[in-house]
């Protein structure tokens, strides 16, 4: 049930360009190049704080020591080393790449929100990075649930305050590389509600030609809630399998027995 976002950043991994921006969706999957990155990495952290009833803050510090050049940004890098940092207001888009595991683990969407804001609040206090981490893990608990595309877009808009009404058609022509959870939660959810498939969700989320690995890491969490594990092709789960380390392979397998889809 993470493998949904782990295989949206490695697929992404290697279109993350601000200058050449991939802008189809027929381009090549998989690459010797494709790799998993911060996305997956603290992703995983976040499924370990759930799994061992931990802090939140004290797991993406330690993982991010574990990998240290997996792609963090600036004030993230800063926050990871200096012991007991405070958080620092960003509304970065890392909130909402990392919160994919909360969306999967709690039985109602109070519980759910509250865990996004405190996976988020360690760093990413600012209104719109708590938001952003809220409104994918929001998606997600209702795409497992049994939701349909015209109850998440409308729950999104109503509840989160984003505009999803436009077509990532329509958004793709005007859409620049964009780290802030306002200008880029909303795209990638678009893309899930774009797609008729696990697949096609990955390719129009890369398509628009932003932050490529976290766009598809947000779309492909709530993809594959929606159409479900089965609907990942074999050979992209196969891929994923090979390119993800044994370490983080193993807290993504302990969280599965845990809470099964």
């Amino acid at each position: 049930m993470l493998l949904g976002s782990i295989i949206g950043d490695m697929v992404g991994s290697v279109y993350e360009n601000a200058f050449f921006p991939m802008k189809q969706t027929d381009f090549p999957a998989w690459s010797p190049y494709s790799r998993f990155t911060d996305d997956t990495v603290l992703t995983v952290a976040t499924a370990e704080a759930i799994l061992t009833d931990g802090d939140y803050g004290a797991a993406y510090r330690k993982w991010a020591n574990v990998f240290p050049r997996a792609g963090y940004g600036g004030a993230f890098k800063k926050w990871i080393f200096a012991e007991n940092a405070p958080p620092y207001n960003s509304f970065g888009n890392g909130s909402a790449m990392r919160v994919g595991p909360v969306g999967w683990a709690f039985t109602t969407l109070e519980e759910t929100l509250a865990e996004a804001e405190k996976s988020a609040a360690c760093t990413h206090n600012h209104p719109e990075g708590i938001t952003g981490a809220q409104a994918t893990a929001a998606a997600i608990f209702w795409a497992r649930n049994g939701e349909n595309k015209d109850f998440i877009r409308r729950s999104v808009e109503e509840k989160f305050g984003y505009d999803l009404s436009r077509t990532c058609d329509e958004i793709r022509p005007d859409y620049v590389f964009e780290l802030s959870c306002q200008k880029s939660v909303p795209e990638a959810l678009t893309a899930f509600l774009d797609a008729s498939d696990f697949e096609e969700a990955i390719r129009l989320s890369i398509s628009l030609g932003g932050d490529a690995d976290t766009l598809a890491c947000i779309a492909g969490s709530v993809a594959e809630a929606f159409w479900g594990a089965a609907s990942i092709p074999n050979d992209w789960r196969q891929n994923a399998l090979e390119r993800l380390d044994a370490r983080l392979k193993a807290v993504v397998d302990a969280f599965e027995a845990k809470f099964p889809a």
